[in-house]
């Protein structure tokens, strides 16, 4: 049986922190699927149609990779597509403790949807998108945060003028 997974999250821009977990997911699992979904709790920077194509220049070159747009509970699309797992990537305890909980639910919504974390590499530790809009802001330098060939993009969007 192949294993279908997905990573979801807003995405409001992709770091190097979320290309990371995508690729380390992609050697474990045969099919990955990225979700963008829009965070009800955020006002996001780019459009989910931005966030989407932006992902798909940073994970060009993986071939088991597909990147989605979806509106909806996760775990409603997950059971609609096949998708037996979610990949989470955890920086800290409170992430942990907002991803448990997360899942808890999930599980409950879609017994057969399963969750598996995948610690952050500590060299990015301190990396959010939050981070990256308030440095791109105040004119600093991204180029260590986002994946080359979306940092101009990112950069325009976020750079006070």
């Amino acid at each position: 049986m192949k294993t279908k997974v997905i990573c979801p999250g807003s995405f409001d821009p992709v770091t190097l922190g979320h290309i990371d977990i995508i690729t380390r997911a992609s050697t474990m699992f045969d099919h990955v699927v990225v979700g963008v979904l829009n965070n009800l709790a955020k006002t996001p920077s780019f459009s989910t149609e931005e966030r989407i194509e932006l992902l798909k220049k940073a994970t060009e070159g993986i071939d088991n990779v597909e990147v989605v747009g979806f509106d909806g509970l996760l775990a409603d699309y997950a059971r609609d597509n096949g998708i037996t797992a979610i990949v989470k990537g955890l920086r800290a305890m409170s992430d942990f403790e907002y991803e448990f909980q997360q899942a808890l639910i999930n599980k409950k919504l879609n017994p057969d949807l399963e969750t598996v974390f995948l610690t952050c590499n500590s060299d990015y530790l301190y990396l959010s998108s939050s981070v990256v809009k308030q440095v791109a802001s105040l004119g600093g330098d991204i180029s260590s945060f986002v994946p080359e060939c979306v940092h101009d993009e990112i950069l325009k969007r976020l750079k006070q003028k």
